[in-house]
């Protein structure tokens, strides 16, 4: 967390410990000087204040972010609306006061009746008071925290006047303002009662009797009346929203919020008991401002309605303010609010509160009071829930350092409170509610395209990894099965500039299993101040984000490359989930390719940076080796590598000239609409010059395998599959034919078999069979073995451009004549020989047997990969 420096964080919800951010953004002029405000001042008061609002005075009668840019940045703008709208339904409430006073048309009897009252007019007087607002919260901070504290001594005792008049005065009849009634006529006048402390006027007051609000005409329900009550409490996180002022903003705001809630929960309390006890039905019904009627000096009640709308509005305007200015500082929306990016001198984000204030300016329009306070209301639940949603995920992700200072936090609160949130939403306002969440779902979908900084982190990425955890604890190898295998595959990259088309074409061949891209760097840790492995990982993992793969990059320090692979194989995965097949480049003399100069995926900017600053990719990763360069890994080494892989019983794959595949060919997208193209499937080892039984083992049936699952890639599904069973000469033809076509019906691979005659020139008068590896191994002569590799790879060639009607044609070129080329072809790999003195000939011979056949994967496979067992 340390390293995070996120302006959000800085004003919002969680201010950490130790971590001190300025108030503009880090380094700004309003840094760590500008924390001036204490508790009291700079979380209690305003709390206080804010909770203390409109609604106190008139509406009492009413009683009858971790979670990520994504969802945080969407929170963070829905709490700022929420705080514009409160400001808005402050001074509407103010305006509403005023005029009930001194409004030309207001029919009291006390007060000057000389302000012109309508629509415009409200306008008019909200707009005012808003300037006058906007002007104190332009100012400073400082400034709103010492005109903060004059209006809670002003709110403080004109609340102590009402209750002491509920207690002085006594039994009185109040008349009340005549209500206009159906066609424009006037119903006759009301007279309220407040009769002190009765036991009959409480008993009247405790049921439900819900009736028109005479304000607006509408039929008061529960939910209306907690949509306008609950107004008094958002001001709960007015604290929070000054962290970025505040002396020890993780003390302070837990603390004075606290002591805020006890405090403003008390008096509310005390306020609907004394009410209730003492006001009948028709006067808190009728007559919102009923505590002057009953007051010992009415002027105080109404010095206290003045106040507190004025400070509840600035504190919702300078929380807006400072919410909008995060949100701005950590480029969430972009250009949208570059302007609330500006900041005084001292510090002071005057051009978030500019922007506030337009947005203010805007919401007044409504007009209504408890018309717009359902649609607060419902801004505010979308905000509180998101909060518990976060807290709930922490709890749930299990994350160490989500540690709640507060004993009685559990996440059956949380859950408690997402679930409450959400039902007085729809309850209020269904529409009000469905259109909130969407607006939220509509921004974070937003905030996701336009990607966000991973500094911040993602409370999703903790729960996944619980989850995760908790689901490889139950992967158990013991359970594994045939039926369910797929491949999980290792693919050991020396520098990606040059193996590109082989990592996206082995993302393909994975089949939803495992997919770890290895690399090996040279060195000894003893030797060396620090791991060299560690930094590098960024870019492999940007490297995976360009090539739009599905792997995980696993990369090690090792003095030769052969024990690196060794560590990889060993240790690549985890639980059930580790590598099965490992995946290499073949070994040439082919000169590398830099296939970032041609993809664009990789294109970079000319200053050679990526998006978010970090250095290009093609610097990161060094040009690719020139030719006759010495090479990291040795033709020995190489073929060592497939042997101990073998040995760890894994299977291995070896790609050789994937660079000529068609982009189409390795791409995310259908290949459908291309020409037609075949992949050829050589199951049998063409090394033996007698084919063999004539049929395939566990080696061909894994070459199958590989093949089907490539054809179900959507760019391959055009290919047609070709397998080519070879024939002894003194072989019967149909018989291996028939076998093989029995087996591919019962593994429902749909693919055409051809068979061809092998071994007739390869030692006339020889023992009829011979051992797998007798050429391999050199038993019959290198030369013989040359002539039978050379013969191998003439006859796949002159099946490669071969249609149905068998006219020939290259490998790579279009259709021959009597047909589609072949796009891949997949060969039968033998075992490495078993004196590593013939490495180095066992290579040449594979270089001999796939020279000049276009893209050609070899493979051994050594683990049971089929099963025809329902």
């Amino acid at each position: 967390m340390a390293s995070e420096n996120s302006p959000l964080l800085a004003y919002r919800l969680l201010g950490d410990e130790g971590v001190a951010f300025s108030a503009n953004g880090a380094g700004g002029p309003g840094g760590a000087s500008a924390r001036k405000l204490s508790t009291f001042l700079g979380v209690v008061v305003p709390t206080v204040l804010s909770m203390f609002s409109i609604v106190v005075f008139l509406r009492i009668v009413m009683i009858s972010r971790t979670l990520g840019p994504e969802v945080g940045g969407s929170i963070g703008l829905m709490f700022y609306l929420a705080n514009v709208c409160g400001c808005a339904v402050s001074l509407l409430g103010l305006v509403e006061a005023v005029l009930d006073v001194f409004g030309a048309d207001s029919t009291g009897s006390s007060g000057l009746h000389v302000l012109p009252q309508g629509y415009g007019w409200s306008l008019l007087y909200g707009s005012l008071l808003l300037g006058l607002v906007g002007g104190v919260c332009t100012l400073g901070a400082g400034l709103y925290a010492r005109a903060s504290f004059l209006t809670f001594l002003l709110v403080s005792g004109s609340l102590a006047s009402v209750l002491v008049s509920f207690v002085a005065v006594g039994p009185r009849s109040i008349p009340l303002t005549p209500r206009p009634g159906p066609n424009g006529s006037s119903l006759p006048p009301q007279v309220g009662h407040f009769t002190g402390f009765n036991s009959s006027t409480l008993k009247a007051n405790l049921g439900a009797g819900y009736a028109k609000d005479y304000t607006t005409g509408a039929m008061m329900t529960f939910a209306s009346v907690f949509a306008v009550l609950f107004n008094g409490c958002t001001g709960i996180m007015a604290g929070a929203n000054m962290s970025g002022e505040l002396k020890d903003p993780s003390r302070a705001i837990p603390l004075g919020t606290i002591v805020a809630v006890t405090y403003t929960f008390f008096i509310y309390t005390l306020l609907f008991f004394l009410s209730s006890f003492t006001c009948d039905r028709t006067l808190l019904q009728e007559d919102y401002g009923f505590f002057r009627a009953i007051s010992l000096w009415p002027p105080l009640v109404l010095i206290g309605i003045y106040a507190t709308s004025l400070s509840a509005s600035m504190s919702s305007l300078i929380g807006a303010s400072r919410i909008l200015h995060a949100l701005a500082q950590d480029d969430l929306f972009g250009v949208i609010l570059a302007p609330a990016k500006v900041v005084s001198r001292t510090g002071n984000p005057w051009g978030a509160v500019l922007y506030s204030w337009g947005l203010v300016q805007l919401v007044l329009l409504a007009g209504k009071l408890n018309t717009l306070a359902a649609v607060v209301t419902v801004f505010y639940l979308v905000a509180y829930a998101a909060v518990d949603l976060s807290c709930l995920s922490l709890e749930w992700a299990s994350a160490p350092n989500f540690r709640p200072t507060f004993s009685l936090f559990s996440w059956h609160t949380c859950l408690l409170g997402v679930a409450s949130c959400l039902l007085m939403m729809f309850l209020i306002s269904p529409g009000a509610a469905g259109g909130s969440l969407l607006l939220m779902g509509l921004l974070s979908a937003l905030l996701t395209a336009r990607g966000g900084p991973s500094s911040w982190g993602y409370v999703s990425q903790a729960l996944l990894f619980h989850q995760v955890r908790k689901y490889l604890l139950r992967l158990d190898v013991r359970k594994d099965h045939v039926k369910f295998w797929r491949p999980q595959l290792l693919l050991l990259v020396g520098n990606p500039r040059g193996a590109l088309p082989l990592l996206r074409l082995a993302n393909q061949l994975k089949k939803g299993g495992l997919y770890v891209l290895g690399h090996v760097t040279l060195g000894d840790l003893d030797c060396l101040p620090s791991d060299p492995v560690q930094p590098q990982y960024g870019a492999w993992l940007s490297l995976v984000d360009r090539a739009q793969v599905k792997a995980f990059v696993d990369l090690t320090l090792s003095p030769s490359v052969r024990q690196g692979a060794q560590h990889l194989l060993r240790i690549s995965g985890l639980g059930g989930m580790k590598p099965n097949t490992l995946v290499l480049g073949f070994y040439d003399d082919a000169a590398p390719q830099d296939h970032f100069l041609t993809d664009p995926a990789f294109s970079e900017a000319a200053d050679g940076t990526q998006e978010g600053g970090s250095p290009a990719l093609s610097i990161q990763f060094p040009p690719p080796r020139a030719p006759g360069s010495p090479r990291a890994l040795s033709p020995q080494d190489y073929v060592a590598t497939v042997a101990d892989a073998l040995k760890m019983n894994k299977n291995v794959v070896l790609a050789r000239a994937c660079g000529a595949l068609p982009p189409e060919r390795l791409s995310r997208g259908s290949g459908g609409t291309s020409q037609p193209h075949h992949v050829d499937v050589w199951p049998l080892n063409l090394l033996r010059p007698r084919g063999g039984p004539g049929y395939v083992d566990v080696c061909g049936l894994f070459l199958l395998q590989m093949a089907t699952i490539l054809g179900m890639v959507p760019a391959w599904h055009s290919a047609r599959l070709r397998i080519f069973l070879c024939l002894g000469p003194r072989e019967a033809p149909g018989a291996a034919e028939g076998r093989l076509r029995a087996l591919l019906s019962q593994l429902r691979i749909r693919a055409e078999v051809q068979e061809v005659v092998w071994g007739e020139g390869a030692g006339a008068g020889e023992p009829e069979e011979e051992e797998e590896g007798d050429f391999v191994n050199g038993r019959r002569g290198d030369a013989e073995a040359e002539a039978l590799a050379s013969s191998a790879n003439a006859l796949v060639r002159a099946q490669q451009g071969r249609g149905r009607g068998g006219g020939p044609g290259g490998p790579e070129g279009g259709d021959g004549e009597g047909g589609p080329a072949t796009a891949l072809t997949f060969l039968y790999l033998p075992r490495p020989p078993a004196d590593p003195a013939r490495y180095t000939r066992y290579l040449a011979l594979l270089e001999t047997l796939t020279r000049d056949l276009g893209p050609t994967l070899l493979i051994h496979g050594v683990t049971p990969v089929t099963c025809t067992d329902l």
